[in-house]
């Protein structure tokens, strides 16, 4: 049969357009498998493998489009089948791109489209890159045993104070390439039993044992256990960069130079993912930073970086959403694929959350519900008659057994005769069993049929698993420094610059002290000392000058101890530094932040105000003022390292500089002989007379100012103060960290 020439020619044209577009379509998925991008100064290559090792049904959705054209024989395109095969590839393609997915050719590829691979941060999928995996350096392995672990608390009332035990007899283990979940609803002791296993919580409250290789918790584990709490602690005005860079300078061995950790750093960032927002801020409630996601991994970061044996994570997943969440798991399953043992607590996880825990511990009121593998949970709860009547998340339906509640969970025959029993007993009726009563039908039937077999086999796991005791053993391990003191002044000098600068510097506190200091130029606008009264003006507005420069350190000084307490905690339960370095790089790291606003506020007023025009006066006024705030900021250290709390540190801030005020002698002239020991410790009285004495060759007696010779007594004081105060402040936070290790 003849065919029409313009039939025939159209037919051609659209094998030929189709052959084109086919071949478009192979180069461009081809290409997509492999790219560079450039960073550091240099160029990092990444391909997107199909499959990794270890990983099951770890496909990437674009090989597999690559896949499907290859087969594709673009000799044969000008037969009908070759034309029909290449048509059914195109049209998957584009089903791929649309959101429609062609049937997968086998079982294996039932996975293809979402895999592990897609979730897992070890390198940025929309821009290619991918770093070595750091996480696969040999550690030590550390097997975690604890057995009967019981905490109680005092729990004040008005009859009195009682004992209340929040955990009751918590048993289990955990080895080297596990991750362990412990759940149960709020209030059930996860926190608590996470900071007993952790070292965080080790007093007279706690009972039971805790061992780590069969040793008990020393100072040497510090550095192979890593805490991320529930709160992220992190300093808001660093970048994700500058975060992980510091710690990693501070806490990685000596042995390390600059370049390798800070190489380590970079390693962290491309194993989170956290690359394309390195140099963003982290953020706070006032400041906009990366998200909550990156946020959490920025604090893992900083616990891996030192690649730790044991890894305790608090609520990691809390307030993110499930995508962002089981990217955090995943991050977790390469953490303990590489020896690692990962213990985590978690509120309410996805169903594909759940199936990815190794062991699984349930708390219901500080009393152990399940301990097992994660996947044997739901086999055991029906076994004991409690079973989901509707199909629902395993989280949730755990989660609901240990609150108690049995609404679409199916009632045990054995609790359900019993509350019948005692119920018709007491109230002469049947009632539905109380969520004390599911509690402890279920703490029995655990320790009936499940209790008595994990012992056994963790007594097995013990004497298999366990590595020699000298390997952790405090005599054998010595207490080391990533850095020496002088390292980690200079980098902790650095980073409170980085961080408070913007604090300092904010267009607020600036428009602050120029606005004061214009509106006492004006008020003083080239004050006359040539009579009394004249005098007295102009006394007035250096007795201010020594009030406003002692109040306004104080108060900005107060909140530095009180607001850093948690990170303070958090770094020195690492050992990530001396707790003298940390205090003299807090303290100086402000001087040269507190001394520029001053600067501007004296250049302002001193010649508005017509003050002895002299380069002498003006730079001792200057040096009388600095002296002047360093003793009032060594006030407000002290006073805030000595309580910690910012509303009490205000209250006794604000009535001690009251109080010193009004002795400095500008107010009262004849102060009671049983009081007036109490100017000598006020820095306004000594910084007045020192003004005054520096304005004035022979002070006026009429000012009232008594006992004033060259000066020297004054500065003295005032230089005694600096170091005084801050000596205070030292010791009190040597005691709070004594108490808080203790």
């Amino acid at each position: 049969m003849d065919t029409d020439p313009a039939i025939r020619s159209a037919i051609d044209r659209t094998k030929s357009d189709q052959l084109e577009v086919l071949k478009s379509l192979s180069r461009t998925a081809s290409t997509e498998t492999e790219f560079s991008t450039e960073l550091n100064g240099g160029v990092r290559k990444s391909k997107l493998v199909g499959s990794l090792p270890g990983k099951r049904n770890s496909y990437h959705i674009r090989k597999t489009r690559s896949t499907q054209l290859n087969k594709v024989d673009f000799e044969e395109v000008t037969s009908s089948a070759a034309l029909s095969r290449a048509s059914s590839a195109s049209l998957g393609f584009s089903f791929s791109f649309t959101g429609f997915t062609p049937p997968p050719q086998d079982v294996s590829d039932l996975n293809a489209t979402l895999s592990d691979d897609d979730l897992s941060p070890g390198g940025d999928i929309e821009s290619g890159t991918k770093r070595k995996k750091f996480l696969i350096e040999p550690t030590l392995p550390i097997y975690l045993k604890f057995t009967e672990v019981k905490y109680k608390v005092l729990v004040k009332s008005i009859t009195g104070t009682n004992e209340k035990y929040i955990l009751n007899g918590i048993s289990g283990y955990a080895s080297s390439g596990e991750v362990v979940a412990v759940m149960g609803p709020s209030g059930c002791g996860k926190t608590s039993l996470l900071s007993i296993l952790g070292g965080r919580i080790s007093n007279n409250a706690v009972e039971g044992s805790v061992t780590y290789n069969d040793e008990t918790y020393n100072k040497s584990l510090k550095r192979r256990i890593g805490f991320v709490t529930q709160d992220d602690v992190l300093f808001a005005h660093l970048t994700v960069r500058e975060t992980l860079t510091y710690a990693a300078l501070l806490l990685l061995p000596k042995t390390m130079t600059k370049q390798e950790k800070e190489d380590r750093a970079m390693d962290v960032i491309y194993e989170l993912g956290l690359d394309r927002c390195q140099n963003t801020m982290i953020g706070g409630s006032f400041v906009r930073g990366v998200s909550g996601g990156e946020r959490k991994r920025v604090c893992i970061g900083c616990e891996i970086i030192i690649n730790p044996s044991l890894l305790f994570l608090d609520e990691p997943t809390s307030g993110l959403d499930s995508t962002t969440a089981l990217r955090i798991v995943q991050v977790l399953h390469n953490i303990a694929e590489a020896g690692k043992t990962v213990v985590t607590t978690i509120h309410q996880p996805s169903s594909r959350l759940f199936h990815k825990f190794d062991k699984l511990i349930l708390l219901g009121k500080g009393s152990l519900l399940y301990y097992g593998k994660a996947s044997e949970a739901m086999p055991y709860f029906e076994s004991i008659g409690c079973s989901p009547l509707i199909s629902m998340n395993p989280a949730e339906f755990l989660l609901d057994l240990a609150n108690g509640n049995l609404t679409d969970i199916s009632i045990p025959s054995e609790l359900h005769d019993e509350v019948q029993t005692k119920d018709i007993t007491t109230y002469g009726k049947a009632n539905k069993p109380s969520t004390n009563d599911v509690h402890e039908y279920l703490v029995g039937a655990y320790e009936t049929k499940v209790e008595s077999k994990e012992k056994k086999m963790l007594a097995a796991e013990d004497s298999k698993e366990c590595i020699p005791a000298q390997h952790v053993h405090p005599k054998k391990i010595k207490r080391e420094w990533g850095a020496s003191w002088g390292q980690q002044f200079a980098i902790l000098f650095l980073r409170g610059i980085k961080e408070r600068r913007h604090d300092y510097l904010s267009w607020m506190r600036i428009t602050q002290v120029v606005a004061t200091a214009l509106i006492l130029g004006l008020l003083w606008w080239h004050t006359s000392t040539s009579t009394p009264n004249a005098l007295l003006d102009q006394a007035g507005l250096l007795f201010f000058i020594a009030v406003f420069w002692g109040f306004f350190p104080v108060f900005t000084a107060i909140f530095t101890f009180p607001q850093e307490r948690a990170m303070l905690n958090k770094e020195r339960s690492v050992d990530m530094y001396k707790l003298s370095a940390y205090f003299m790089a807090r303290t100086t790291s402000d001087l040269p932040l507190d001394l520029l606003l001053p600067v501007i506020f004296l250049v302002i007023v001193y010649f508005m105000a017509g003050l002895k025009e002299t380069a002498t006066a003006f730079f001792l006024t200057m040096l009388i003022v600095f002296l002047c705030i360093i003793a009032a900021q060594g006030l407000g250290l002290a006073i805030g390292a000595s309580l910690l709390d910012v509303k009490k540190a205000t209250t006794l801030a604000s009535v001690t500089v009251m109080t010193f005020m009004l002795a400095g002698g500008f107010f009262v002239k004849r102060v009671p002989s049983f009081i007036s020991w109490l100017r000598y410790l006020s820095f306004n009285y000594h910084t007045y007379r020192l003004l005054l004495k520096v304005q004035y060759d022979e002070i006026p007696p009429y000012l009232h100012v008594t006992g004033m010779d060259n000066g020297l007594r004054e500065m003295l004081a005032l230089v005694v103060m600096v170091f005084g105060y801050r000596l205070l402040a030292y010791i009190s936070l040597r005691r709070m960290n004594l108490r808080s290790a203790s």
